[in-house]
């Protein structure tokens, strides 16, 4: 059994207020939730307006196969126009 885990610290230009944060950050792990069959949260500076830090982590039989569906996770959030990656960190165990 591999799981691979992703951090990504993301900021999120468009966000005035928390509710704004919430908001955005709710749609984005919504549509990556029913995209790729990943569990994903946010998990860091919950109080702060303009940044969060989101993590996933999938269940896989291969090394390869992990490394894959983080990047395409990666990559789908990195296409949505609202935030920017600023920094992640993959594991693979």
């Amino acid at each position: 059994m591999i799981v691979g885990a992703c951090t990504l610290k993301l900021i999120i230009y468009e966000s005035n207020s928390l509710k704004d944060k919430r908001h955005i950050v709710r749609s984005i792990i919504g549509r990556v939730g029913s995209r790729f069959n990943v569990s994903i949260a946010e998990i860091g500076l919950n109080d702060t307006w303009q940044t969060s830090i989101i993590g996933f982590a999938c269940v896989t039989n291969g090394t390869d196969h992990a490394n894959q569906i983080l990047s395409k996770v990666i990559n789908f959030i990195d296409g949505d126009s609202r935030v920017e990656i600023i920094d992640y960190n993959i594991e693979i165990m």
